[in-house]
């Protein structure tokens, strides 16, 4: 990507080196699923509940593979962390360029926005190590990055950029590709689309309620080609190959292929974010046509 001379966001919170509050060991997380227990042991069914709560604090709920790597990422030289800054220090290679995405990201909405007659109120991402507590209570960097809407903020353990080397989509693109998709779940929380899924998902059986999940996380792969289109036509930040990465990236964090990674047997019905044929093909929709409107996944994958 042709990134270094891009505009740097003022919407970074960096918190890398910090501990998170609680402890920064899931004792938050813990103690919530603690006093719990003695309401979910009072039948068979909650005895089931508090076993997967349990999983899923102990092996942190990442969807992407075991703990994170603890090697420094970069995109080129080692870079540099001032913890508990606003904003990024200029020799942090990785950092400045989750600054620029960010920022293009803005560019990007905020003119959409604008045409549509709305204004664009732009997310704070928030940089972590280990740990972070958020409006969504305490996260580990196993979870991967997520975005809150709690407090509309983006989530992201650098780390997380070797954890895409490992699934097999390294490069810079790969990982604007999941910051642009972080932020297009941001999109649709200032839309209010999240908070009808929810609502919906609340009165809906299992699998429907994971249908749910899965059109909501393939919209937001759409929103990330969308801002692709953009940052390529109108600022030439995209290098041959770039989009190659990005297909390679949506698809390594498919379902299917995280099932597999897991040595577990497919199985389309607990998808929570669609196959990997499905996200490649979503954000490809977005970036070829740059058209929001083409992002309805709700109604293309409603009859299937």
């Amino acid at each position: 990507m042709r990134w270094r001379q891009g505009r740097r966001s003022s919407n970074v919170e960096d918190r890398r080196g910090e501990k998170a509050p609680g402890g920064g060991g899931g004792m938050g997380g813990l103690g919530n699923l603690l006093a719990l227990a003695p309401f979910l042991l009072r039948s068979k069914r909650g005895w089931l509940i508090l076993l997967a709560l349990g999983a899923l604090y102990y092996f942190g709920g990442n969807l992407f593979s075991g703990m994170p790597s603890t090697e420094s990422p970069s995109l080129g030289p080692d870079s540099q962390q001032a913890p508990g800054t606003q904003g990024v220090a200029p020799d942090d290679e990785v950092a400045q360029f989750v600054s620029v995405v960010l920022a293009d990201t803005e560019d990007t909405w905020g003119n959409l926005f604008q045409q549509a007659g709305s204004q664009y109120a732009p997310p704070k991402l928030v940089l972590y190590t280990e740990a972070v507590r958020s409006a969504c209570g305490l996260s580990s960097a196993a979870v991967g990055p997520f975005y809150c809407p709690g407090d509309q903020k983006v989530y992201l353990d650098l780390s997380f950029l070797n954890e895409l080397k490992k699934l097999g989509a390294p490069g810079d693109f790969a990982f604007a590709y999941v910051i642009a998709h972080e932020v297009g779940h941001h999109v649709q929380n200032l839309m209010g689309t999240s908070e009808k899924v929810q609502q919906a998902r609340m009165r809906a059986d299992k699998v429907t309620a994971n249908r749910l999940s899965v059109m909501l996380e393939l919209q937001a792969d759409c929103y990330a080609g969308v801002w692709a289109f953009y940052a390529h036509r109108d600022r030439n930040m995209l290098e041959p190959g770039d989009i190659e990465e990005g297909l390679r990236a949506a698809a390594a964090v498919g379902d299917d292929h995280l099932q597999r990674r897991a040595g577990r047997a497919v199985s389309p019905d607990a998808f929570t974010h669609g196959s990997a044929e499905q996200r490649a093909y979503w954000f490809r929709e977005g970036f070829t046509s740059g058209d929001v409107n083409k992002c309805n996944t709700f109604a293309a994958l409603s009859g299937q």
